[in-house]
């Protein structure tokens, strides 16, 4: 038997010892009328005698952090959801029910009910006169608590890393935080919440390759949302012209720290807008939410400092990358000036590819880690933008922006193809690539061109990804580190 299962059962032996003295160790029956920081709150700043005056029973509940043993007497430390404290436990004071004490590993949950008072050393103690063991745990917490650091345990196992790690707590609780302040502030702006489906028939509202299921029931085959715009978008059609969607999409691809399979996207859209209206719209909700969060337009994210006080800095992707890449606007026109700037920076590329996408992948390449921001990106190429409308003064671009930051991209958005004859040769473009080998490219949607053909007020549209922008409002490297239980491959 190695240790930890000998541990294992020692807990399990004290947890019979509970039930022979009358005691259940996952009882359910302790009274909780008190928070930790409730405690803390009314006698932080109390003395002794103060302390003595309260006159007050408080109940709390808590898992134990630590145990101190004298013998006849001990402390404990727990914490629960919004603090930790100190309890000093005594025989003389509580009888029998010591018994209970002593069988107390860390780890375990513990209900206590008594007063306040201060030790010799001035720290805030709870004196009980109730002890009861709510809830005995089997295994024990990572050595000397904070021993949980490898990373691929942290993340299997995130009930023992929000245990073990708390200021990783903190990490959810701003990311919960930021959702309900996106969610009022778009509510505020005549904003409706929608709900839209997570399984498709057809692959579309994005570039991007879908994971596929069946139905068995209507034996059809179906895909998990990649993005929920055109749904939102049939929407607008039928007059919910401000819409928005906090929710999950999949999309196939790799993982990296700023990528995981399934992830958390706000998409809102506003009827008689343009995309130039949506980026001051943008600038206002997200510093907002950043002085809300943190206190402070200037933040600094993995060391460098982040001003996101508005106006931010706006650059046409030509532009970008002739700032950034070396090479000229007139250049990124060239089909063969981009060919051959692939070829010096040794990088593989089909001949055949499209003007538009070879001054994407550029971008991609030279310029998008280089964009600490926060910065608008606009003007893109047609080919890489299928649901975009195009500029009147230049078809081969579109009115699209994304939002960087940090080399991330945080945000997409665009004003609203709402031709429906463009649309439809957008779809037969996306089909002809995907009959090409394209994994990512849509579906021909019919439904949505009718839908069009009703009529969509002129519109732009957004998607900001909610666990990047969790990720700079939490200094955060990984993406794994502000998603509760990222995905990752089984191990034997």
């Amino acid at each position: 038997m190695d240790a930890l299962e000998q541990l294992r059962t020692n807990r399990i032996e004290k947890a019979e010892k509970l039930r022979e003295m009358g005691n259940n160790p996952f009882g359910n029956d302790f009274i909780v009328k008190n928070t930790i920081d409730q405690l803390i709150a009314k006698g932080e700043n109390l003395n002794e005698e103060e302390l003595e005056k309260l006159d007050q029973n408080f109940q709390v509940a808590g898992r134990v952090i630590a145990i101190r043993r004298f013998g006849k007497a001990g402390f404990i430390k727990i914490r629960d959801r919004k603090a930790e404290i100190q309890v000093y436990v005594a025989k003389n004071l509580l009888g029998d029910n010591f018994q209970c004490y002593k069988l107390t590993d860390v780890g375990d949950h513990v209900g206590v009910s008594g007063s306040l008072f201060r030790t010799r050393t001035g720290e805030l103690t709870i004196l009980p006169s109730q002890y009861q063991l709510v809830t005995k745990s089997f295994l024990p917490l990572p050595e000397k608590w904070h021993g949980l650091t490898d990373i691929e345990t942290r993340y299997r196992q995130r009930y023992v890393d929000l245990i073990a790690n708390p200021q990783i707590k903190d990490n959810f609780i701003a990311r919960a935080k930021a959702i309900n302040y996106i969610r009022r502030f778009l509510e505020s702006q005549d904003f409706l919440e929608v709900e839209t489906p997570m399984m498709h028939s057809l692959a579309s509202g994005a570039t991007a390759k879908p994971f596929s299921t069946h139905h068995n029931a209507l034996d059809m085959d179906l895909y998990l949302r990649v993005a929920p715009e055109l749904f939102l978008k049939r929407l607008v059609v039928g007059g919910l012209e401000r819409v928005f969607e906090i929710n999950k999409n999949f999309r196939n691809e790799g993982i990296s720290s700023q990528h995981n399979p399934e992830f958390t996207m706000l998409e809102f859209y506003m009827a008689y807008a343009t995309y130039q209206d949506l980026m001051l719209f943008t600038e206002t909700m997200i510093s907002d939410l950043v002085k809300e969060l943190r206190g402070d337009s200037k933040i600094t994210y993995l060391g460098q400092e982040i001003d996101f006080t508005p106006p931010w800095q706006r650059l046409s992707l030509l532009d970008a990358i002739e700032k950034y890449a070396g090479i000229s606007k007139d250049q990124c026109s060239d089909k063969e000036a981009l060919l051959n700037k692939f070829k010096e920076l040794q990088v593989e590329i089909d001949p055949q590819t499209d003007l538009g996408k070879l001054q994407m992948e550029l971008f991609e390449l030279t310029t998008e880690e280089k964009l600490v921001g926060p910065v608008f990106i606009t003007d893109f190429p047609i080919a890489v933008s299928p649901l975009s409308r195009k500029k009147d003064d230049n078809p081969d671009f579109v009115d699209r922006f994304e939002l960087y930051i940090s080399g991330m991209e945080i945000a997409n958005a665009f004003s609203e193809l709402n031709d429906p004859l463009d649309q439809k040769e957008r779809f037969e473009k996306q089909m002809e690539l995907k009959a090409g080998g394209d994994e990512e490219a849509m579906d021909y949607d019919a439904d949505y061109i009718r839908a069009l053909e009703y009529g969509m007020p002129p519109t732009a549209g957004e998607g900001i990804g909610i666990d990047r922008l969790v990720m700079i409002l939490t200094d955060s490297q990984n993406i794994r580190e502000v998603i509760l239980f990222p995905l990752l491959k089984n191990v034997d």
